[in-house]
């Protein structure tokens, strides 16, 4: 299969990005982003755009492509709605709605996290803003689209853009595991699952924890 893959200069990204090239069940690998992803590997090509709101699908040969596992997103913390609705929403959108015109067979994976507000009317203001993006994407004409809810993730070890607070909290993950096994797995599990999850046909579109680790064989 041939994906699209965002935000791989971020940690999930790169994971997501990482497991994709070591597939025998992908061929090619599209990442389109702000900034080089520092890999270089025969399946890969890159399309770099200063806005990635102002992709033109044509031009970047965005085409043809069974999925894509848009990983980009920002951090919620100080921030207010309005700005984070602009860097979460309204850039997913952007993206989900160019794509799907001339991909209306792909599978698109979002990821969205544990927490997530369907509702879009709780109290959280980065859980309403993610609710909306996974329910609108779910009104685009793909073929399916899945909202990844992770938790706790264990980055995949060797790669460049972990962040340091993943390796810190690295002692905590077998207590985690012990303690509350449904709000942890790695992020060779979310790359794996969001792989598989192209051919799955899953009956709900919310991917949770346990999902995540079903879906990667676990």
């Amino acid at each position: 299969m041939k994906i699209i893959v965002t935000g791989a200069t971020g940690m999930v990204g790169e994971g997501v990005m990482y497991q994709c090239l070591q597939s025998d069940l992908v061929e090619a690998v599209l990442v389109i982003g702000r900034r080089p992803c520092g890999h270089t590997h025969p399946k890969l090509r890159e399309v770099l755009l200063s806005d990635l709101t102002t992709l033109d699908v044509a031009a970047s040969n965005a085409t043809g492509y069974d999925a894509c596992f848009f990983c980009a997103g920002v951090s919620s913390v100080g921030k207010g709605e309005e700005e984070y609705t602009r860097l979460t929403y309204d850039l997913t959108m952007s993206v989900a709605q160019k794509l799907a015109v001339n991909n209306n067979g792909m599978v698109f994976c979002y990821v969205s996290g544990a927490g997530t507000d369907s509702s879009e009317k709780g109290k959280v203001m980065w859980a309403r803003v993610k609710g909306r993006t996974e329910n609108d994407l779910m009104k685009l004409s793909f073929r399916k689209v899945y909202a990844f809810r992770p938790a706790f993730m264990t980055p995949t070890k060797g790669l460049l853009h972990t962040l340091k607070l993943y390796k810190w909290m690295g002692w905590m993950a077998p207590l985690v595991r012990l303690f509350s096994p449904n709000a942890i797995c790695t992020l060779a599990d979310v790359g794996n699952a969001m792989i598989n999850s192209v051919r799955a046909d899953r009956p709900s579109s919310v991917v949770t924890v346990k999902d995540i680790r079903t879906l990667a064989g676990k």
